[in-house]
């Protein structure tokens, strides 16, 4: 979300706000595509409703009781009566909701995939022909957060690909499904007070405050509390709309990124090539240092220009040693704060390059690789830790711990230690 955006899915296709400046929008962590209209479908006739089964009059019940209980502590936290009737008077239980917070799905995806379905040519020459109709905002959130517009436009893409599909979920009924399911309750009850407190604002109405399952609002996506944080009435009206006034879209995205630690007139990377006998085990973001010393120990960029000026850049092999290499910054690290995924950071960043009219990436990626399943990394971290190469509690999640570990393997029987899990390095760890 902004910015839990591994909270995030995808959403059905948006109804028109009431603001007269915008388009409308969806988000997700996966390339977000419009939905068939409802009216797509054919016609049929109604089906007689069925009483609820005595599990289903339960579950509701204790929803009920749930949402009284949290309309009391809202209550008590100054939320205004008026907002307390519209929000919670016909507030729902969405079981979808539950279904898709307990998916955690089995297969990973390789970052050139993941590349290939979201910096797309159509992308970005829609990004090229919306920063053109957009000038205006998108110029006005620069000049006031030294953000590019580029980098605001590819976010919008990425997000809600440019207001065509921001999701239809009611937030206050899918943060109270959650917050009543119990698994993050407590993250649940944050965000929904913050919800309140922006209808209590009076920035959006309920009927119109709506996004994804997980609760991200708005053509880029913001949670509430990122919202309340964030969020920038750009166009004067009084009122914070990241759903209809692209001068609000624009302004808070780049807001975001400003206090999340943007350095304007700087790049969020560059693509290099390293030197002959690298250490890819310093290809790792605890590795900081200036520019002029990659430039001493023999990295450059791909066009031979000076690298940019990077007081404390990183090494970035987001395939390993067989794939391109990056030297990223601060900006770089103020996509992750936007979505803490480096491929979704890298797919920004390269997004708004080629929206500036830039080049891609030139390495070739290792395509021939195959990406590892939550549950083959399950037993890749298992077969770490049986080693003796710590990695952690196995949950089948490539973290810090498990890239160390594995770092640790490779070094131990030659190979190059860049951390990167393939079916190869499984299947020696799994030999007798």
């Amino acid at each position: 979300m902004a910015l839990a955006a591994a909270l995030m899915a995808g959403c059905a296709s948006a109804p028109s706000t009431p603001s007269s400046t915008g388009t409308t929008a969806t988000s997700a962590t996966t390339p977000p595509s419009p939905a068939p209209a409802a009216d797509a479908r054919p016609a049929t006739s109604a089906p007689t409703p069925k009483p609820a089964a005595p599990d289903d009059a339960t579950l509701q019940q204790g929803f009920d009781r749930w949402v009284s209980g949290f309309r009391a502590n809202a209550r008590a936290a100054g939320i205004g009566e008026a907002t307390l009737r519209l929000a919670f008077d016909n507030v729902r239980y969405l079981p979808r909701v539950v279904e898709l917070d307990g998916t955690q799905p089995e297969f990973t995806r390789a970052v050139w995939d993941y590349l290939d379905n979201t910096v797309t040519p159509q992308r970005i020459a829609s990004g090229q022909d919306k920063l053109q109709q957009l000038r205006r905002e998108a110029d006005a959130a620069a000049a006031r957060y030294g953000v590019p517009p580029a980098i605001v436009v590819a976010i919008w893409g990425m997000e809600s690909n440019f207001g065509s599909n921001y999701g239809s979920t009611p937030t206050i009924d899918a943060l109270a499904t959650l917050g009543f399911e119990g698994r993050r309750e407590d993250w649940a009850r944050r965000e929904l007070m913050a919800a309140l407190k922006i209808l209590d604002n009076g920035d959006i109405d309920r009927d119109h405050m709506i996004g994804s399952w997980a609760g991200a609002m708005g053509q880029t996506q913001f949670l509430p509390s990122n919202f309340l944080a964030y969020a920038v009435d750009a166009d004067g009206d009084g009122r914070r709309d990241i759903w209809g006034s692209m001068a609000d879209v624009m302004a808070s995205t780049a807001n975001f990124l400003s206090r999340s630690g943007w350095q304007a007139g700087k790049p969020w990377g560059v693509e290099v090539q390293l030197p002959s006998g690298f250490d890819y085990g310093r290809a790792d973001t605890s590795v900081r240092q200036a520019s002029a010393q990659w430039a001493a120990e023999g990295v450059r960029s791909m066009d031979g220009q000076p690298l940019p000026e990077f007081d404390d850049g990183t090494v970035l092999l987001p395939a390993g040693a067989r794939g391109p290499a990056f030297l990223v910054g601060p900006n770089f690290r103020a996509l992750l704060r936007y979505n803490n995924s480096t491929s979704y950071a890298l797919a920004v960043g390269l997004l708004a390059q080629r929206i500036a009219g830039g080049a891609g990436v030139q390495a070739a990626w290792p395509r021939d690789l195959q990406s590892l399943s939550r549950s083959q990394l399950l037993a890749m971290q298992t077969a770490l830790n049986q080693r003796g190469f710590a990695s952690g509690t196995p949950d089948g999640m490539m973290g810090p711990a498990t890239r160390d570990g594995l770092r640790r393997y490779q070094r131990s029987v030659g190979l190059p230690a860049d951390g990167y899990p393939t079916m190869e390095l499984l299947a020696r760890l799994q030999a007798p």
